[in-house]
């Protein structure tokens, strides 16, 4: 059996190495590493890795063993181009990446003109497939759903559960979080419904105590945050300490308990739209169990990262090359076996796979409801 020896080498890009002694081909995952967003670059990274130690144990990819390198875009679109920049000089051929759309969307530009394979397992801006660079030539494909589909889910759950009531919108003004609030409140608006309020806030900010404020004013039962856990949590949590009851329901960034840790017991009954829960898929158990036992979760974004790696390397041994054209090629003909099920990629890079469901968070965990 082969040994495998890992370094990690931390540069001044943003980009982590973690070499193997026996690594032929180099890959890699981008995404926030370090940031207010880190539990997501986290998710990717323990993807990354289990994808990559299942893959090389099972002989490697066209017999080759691969190397994954991390870059950390902590969510900045300049910071994701310029450790995109660095990727051709480190031989890279693969990118899983990046998280935030407002990242992938100008790293997708870079990726394209290196000829760099890019499947993102998060970032759902329509524009990243609806735009992408070479169009039907191009390489960036995602393994995500789409801020339209996951709008779509939301309004029609509002418009089911909450008609009549005083339903507001937030967004944080960023790509994701703006794109997410539009297209559940033109959804919601498109079955009949009326938004009582639509509003931008600023990420990073702490008190919110001016937006509960006008949501008590116009007497708001629900209210949908376009935007990430942090701020959210944040909302939820003030808006019970001013006494006001309005459901919270946002989009995929609530996946994390990291939103529980700071909403606490204010998050009760929050909700959130997320694909059906990977971790339920017969493709899913080994690898799930293999996580646990080794104290990892598999919350979020762990398996979509997983299985962005797992249809490349398909596709690379169907092609029987790692060359750009070939790869995009299989990429776009194929239907590949992953941890999310089987999976094919339409003449966009957007993905087949079931639609968006509605979680709820409860006593610190969030589970499935009709």
């Amino acid at each position: 059996m082969k040994t495998t020896i890992f370094a990690a080498i931390t540069l001044a890009t943003g980009l982590t190495i973690v070499s193997s002694a026996n690594a032929e081909i180099s890959i890699a995952i981008v995404g926030p590493m370090t940031g207010q967003y880190t539990s997501f670059g986290d998710q990717m990274r323990i993807g990354a890795e289990q994808a990559i130690a299942d893959i090389n144990a099972s002989g490697g990819v066209l017999g080759e063993q691969i190397m994954l390198e991390i870059g950390d875009d902590a969510c900045d679109p300049k910071q994701a181009v310029a450790v995109a920049d660095t990727m051709p000089d480190l031989g890279v051929v693969f990118v899983a990446g990046h998280f935030c759309s407002s990242s992938s969307i100008p790293a997708s530009a870079v990726y394209f003109e290196e000829r760099i394979i890019q499947i993102s397992p998060a970032s759902i801006n329509p524009k990243l497939t609806d735009e992408r660079p070479g169009s039907a030539d191009g390489g960036t494909y995602r393994v995500s759903g789409r801020d339209d589909q996951q709008g779509a889910a939301a309004g029609a759950y509002l418009s089911a559960n909450f008609a009549g009531k005083n339903v507001a919108f937030v967004h944080d003004k960023t790509v994701y979080g703006k794109g997410l609030a539009d297209a559940t409140k033109a959804a919601f608006e498109a079955a009949g419904g009326t938004s009582i309020l639509y509003e931008a806030y600023n990420v990073g900010e702490r008190d919110y105590s001016a937006l509960v404020t006008k949501l008590q004013q116009e007497a708001a039962d629900v209210l949908y945050v376009g935007g990430y856990h942090t701020e959210a949590g944040l909302i939820v949590r003030q808006m019970r300490e001013q006494g006001l009851d309005a459901v919270l329901i946002s989009g995929d960034a609530l996946m994390t308990d990291d939103f529980w840790s700071i909403s606490g017991e204010a998050g009760e009954g929050s909700l959130m739209t997320f694909f059906p829960n990977p971790e339920d898929n017969v493709e899913a158990v080994n690898v799930v169990k293999s996580l646990k036992d080794a104290g990892k979760t598999s919350e979020g974004y762990v398996l979509y990262t997983y299985a962005a790696i797992q249809a490349w390397a398909q596709a690379v041994q169907s092609a029987g090359s790692t060359d750009y054209d070939a790869t995009r090629k299989a990429l776009n003909t194929g239907e590949f076996a992953t941890v999310l099920g089987r999976l094919a990629f339409d003449g966009k890079g957007d993905v087949s796979l079931p639609g968006y469901v509605l979680y709820e968070w409860s006593d610190g965990t969030y589970k499935e409801i009709n």
